[in-house]
């Protein structure tokens, strides 16, 4: 997956890791993304996590062919990116250490044991670093996630190196590929990995897009995921939506916590009427049992939510309440929901999920509120029916969103 003969890959997939970042489920693995550019200098574009050190410098040596580095950048400090740079330090006297002042304040508490000040370049919006054939124009991208990320544009090859920006979850060898060689379901994994891990900082992310929207650009070299290459408008358009909370898909998401199996039937049957009524996509999602990462891709992916919910301890059933509290820490916004609440004989959850959504931006409810008290009856439908009609209803739109 080399991007030219003097751009290489030198990343490593990890097929072992269950959980990244110790919560998100990674079924197809994790890939650690790094790159060598050699020219009369030699700069490697970040170091991998600690689970694969050995492999990943024994590739290095080897991409290397008996060369030195000159220069390791660091776009990004967090330890499934930076791990090995007191390491490379060490393996390499004279190599320079390029990060942003953000990066150098944050390197001791990595490193608190290795004494790297006299290694460190620190570099700044539009800097540029010549490496002879090849120039490196850093750009600010802070907090996408963190505060002290750069990306930079290597300037005779058109290729940006986009720290955390485009990854995806899933490792280059479980790739799966169109007859070019470009991925054939990048999004679906890399919006789940856009909404739970950079999605809270919409407005940053727009900060970057305009930077870099000037720039030819022919290659995107994430820190996750494969290396985008071909027609990049696709990946460009998807992070434009993402990042300014727009829905990506016309349709309804409808989540459901269910403690004995009354609201599940409940949300069966909310699926069954929106469908009925013509709605083009309706997502279902046990909230007990199915990927939270997932259900949160798709409280950002559709404009309309009906969520489902218990009562519990004179409260909201505690897989909702997760549900809700981690829409809230990722910034989630500009949508409409329809609630149903079940209760056998003091309904609660519907006031508890009022109460946790209207802490969100510009998110509103419509229709009425429904209430079940222990299983759906007869008389129940009418008021699912007359729900489902306010959330596909065109008049309640809000700050123009396309339903």
């Amino acid at each position: 997956m080399n991007i030219s003969n003097t751009i290489r890959y030198i990343g490593v997939d990890d097929l072992d890791i269950d959980l990244f970042e110790s919560q998100y489920h990674v079924p197809e693995g994790m890939s650690y993304n790094s790159y060598l550019i050699l020219d009369e200098k030699t700069a490697v574009m970040d170091t991998v996590d600690r689970r694969k050190s050995k492999e990943w410098k024994e590739k290095l040596v080897e991409a290397l062919q008996g060369r030195t580095v000159d220069y390791l950048v660091v776009h990004h400090m967090e330890p499934d990116h930076a791990a090995d740079v007191a390491d490379m330090a060490r393996s390499y006297p004279d190599m320079k250490i390029v990060l942003s002042a953000a990066a150098r304040k944050m390197l001791p508490n990595f490193f608190p044991d290795a004494d790297l000040t006299e290694r460190l370049l620190v570099v700044k919006e539009g800097d540029t670093l010549s490496l002879g054939q090849h120039t490196l124009q850093f750009i600010a991208a802070p907090m996408v996630h963190w505060p002290e990320v750069l990306m930079s544009y290597e300037q005779s090859e058109k290729v940006l190196f986009a720290a955390d920006g485009f990854g995806k979850f899933g490792a280059i060898c479980n790739e799966k590929r169109h007859a070019d060689g470009t991925p054939s379901d990048w999004a679906c994994e890399a919006r789940r990995y856009y909404f739970n891990i950079v999605g809270k900082y919409g407005i940053q992310v727009q900060n970057v897009l305009k930077k870099v929207a000037g720039l030819d650009i022919r290659t995107i070299a994430p820190l996750h995921g494969p290396v985008l290459t071909g027609d990049l408008t696709p990946y460009l358009s998807l992070y434009d939506t993402w990042s300014k909370y727009e829905p990506e898909t016309e349709g309804v998401f409808v989540a459901y916590a269910s403690i004995h199996g009354g609201t599940r039937a409940a949300a069966e049957k909310m699926v069954e009427i929106l469908k009925a009524k013509g709605c083009p996509k309706v997502a279902l999602s046990d909230l007990s049992r199915d990927d939270m990462a997932e259900a949160i891709e798709d409280a950002f992916r559709y404009p309309n939510l009906v969520l489902l919910a218990a009562s519990y301890d004179a409260n909201l059933f505690p897989p909702m309440h997760d549900f809700l509290w981690h829409l809230q820490i990722k910034g989630f916004q500009r949508r409409r929901f329809g609630l149903v609440e079940n209760g056998s004989w003091a309904p609660t959850a519907g006031k508890v999920m009022r109460e946790m959504i209207e802490q969100m931006k510009d998110c509103r409810i419509v229709g009425p509120l429904v209430t079940i008290y222990s299983r759906m009856k007869p008389t129940d439908l009418p008021q699912l029916e007359a729900l489902a009609d306010a959330v596909l209803s065109k008049k309640n739109k809000t700050l123009g969103l396309a339903i």
